[in-house]
């Protein structure tokens, strides 16, 4: 007789990890309907235009200084060679990356991601 209570407590347990595997697949899909509509409700923010900048480093100078940059000044910046770049959405850093070329133009890779507090 014990060993049927032993069976019996073995089957309660599949039938509760079946009833958990059940509830975690629920889950799943109520997250997928909220992503979903998230998603439709985000289409009307998609054609608003953004502009994108790629910062390859920074310089401070004084006036005096800039009215003597002519043809052929070379401006110092404040990054390395290889060092990565600031990328900016609207003047938010939102990323770094590195410059590539593309057919003959200039382009950006992100590399790194920049997640910023909402505040």
């Amino acid at each position: 007789m014990a060993d049927d209570t032993d069976l019996n407590l073995d089957n309660l347990d599949e039938d509760e990890a079946t009833d958990s595997k059940e509830e975690d697949i629920e889950e799943v899909f109520a997250e997928d309907e909220q992503t979903e509509i998230t998603s439709r409700e985000l289409e009307a923010v998609y054609d608003i235009p953004v502009q994108v900048s790629a910062v390859l480093g920074k310089q401070t100078m004084q006036v005096s200084q800039l009215l003597k940059l002519g043809r052929g000044a070379v401006v110092e910046l404040d990054r390395k060679v290889g060092e990565a770049i600031d990328i900016y959405v609207n003047n938010r850093l939102v990323a770094r990356g590195e410059v590539v070329i593309v057919e003959e133009r200039l382009g950006v890779t992100m590399t790194e991601i920049i997640k910023s507090d909402r505040t």
